[in-house]
């Protein structure tokens, strides 16, 4: 036994008894490499333990009395003067608990790596995958009626949407032609615009009444429309809630209002993600747009948005009109001047 290689040969007096019946001997005691041999006093061997499988029936008590592992009626008791034989007993015995494999703390450890897995399932794939499923589950009507409570949410700060009927019209003709949803103009709140679940582009009056073609306003139209391509507008309503949120979506179809004010709090605060100049040039090539007008809108210098000034789809050829002249001017008085 390595664990006892300083003890080796170490002897000592004590009691022996071979059951609970027998007689108790007086006997010597002598550690071996593997065995504590046990003498009578004429040093005939009277019993051999293996190091391995000695229990002691009294820890932490002196005299110590031990017993071989499983046998609890063989007894030896080793005086308060054996304190080296004790010494060395009690080094191997933790030793050989140490090496000895534990079932308990095994299946301690193994629950708590469950448990960890768990909680990391929870918090880092269960959210978005709830995320997810909402976003390909949840039917446009429903997507729709968040967005209108949405809506009344963000209407407190941008008031509600222009409705002059003629500018109406025209927006509703505007729309056909880039094939989008509902467009309503806002007098402030937006920045510039900004897509709600269910298909609505809020825009500022500022894109209407600040420019002098409808370029612009369609550029950051189509924008939109590909920020909503890249991340469903629903999916970045979820990723402002919780996953209670999303399991009461799937649950009951509805969206708490405490959560729906928040997140209008965010879209008028945030800046808009960004778009790729690549995508936006499909974007304008899909629905027929000049990117010229809005590259210099973003930047009126042209420095920051030169690639859509200079691959502009539209810069030799004319795309189909957006609105006729009449139209545009019935669109830039939808606020009512």
């Amino acid at each position: 036994m390595t664990a006892l290689s300083e003890y080796e040969r170490l002897e000592a007096a004590g009691v022996w008894r071979a059951s609970p019946d027998a007689q108790r001997v007086n006997v010597f005691v002598s550690i071996g490499d593997a065995t504590l041999t046990i003498s009578d006093m004429r040093e005939q061997p009277l019993a051999h333990w293996s190091l391995a499988a000695i229990e002691r029936a009294n820890p932490g008590r002196r005299p110590a009395l031990y017993h071989p592992d499983g046998d609890g009626g063989e007894t030896l008791e080793l005086p308060e003067d054996a304190g080296d034989v004790i010494d060395a007993i009690e080094k191997l015995r933790a030793a050989v608990e140490k090496a000895r494999p534990h079932p308990g703390r095994l299946r301690l450890v193994m629950f708590l790596a469950s448990l960890a897995a768990v909680i990391a399932l929870v918090t880092f794939w269960l959210p978005g995958a709830l995320r997810d499923h909402a976003v390909k589950v949840v039917p446009d009507v429903k997507r729709e009626q968040i967005g209108l409570s949405l809506r009344a949410h963000l209407e407190r700060v941008t008031g509600p949407a222009c409705n002059a009927p003629d500018g109406q019209q025209a927006l509703g003709r505007l729309a056909a032609r880039l094939s989008t949803g509902r467009l309503d103009v806002v007098r402030g709140g937006v920045r510039q615009a900004v897509s709600l679940p269910g298909g609505t582009i809020l825009v500022n009056r500022a894109l209407v009444e600040d420019y002098e073609e409808p370029d612009v306003l369609a550029g950051f139209i189509v924008a939109e429309r590909l920020r909503a391509r890249v991340s469903d507008p629903l999916a970045d309503l979820l990723m402002q809630a919780t996953i209670w949120d999303s399991i009461r979506l799937l649950t009951t179809g509805d969206m708490p209002e405490p959560v729906l004010g928040a997140y209008a709090e965010y879209l008028l605060k945030e800046d808009r993600p960004t778009i790729s100049d690549e995508l936006m040039l499909q974007g304008f090539r899909t629905w027929s747009v000049r990117s010229t007008p809005y590259a210099f809108a973003i930047d009126i210098t042209g420095e920051t948005t030169l690639p859509l000034i200079e691959a502009d789809p539209f810069a030799i050829e004319v795309p189909p009109p957006l609105l006729n002249d009449g139209d545009w001017l019935r669109l830039q008085g939808i606020c009512g001047g």
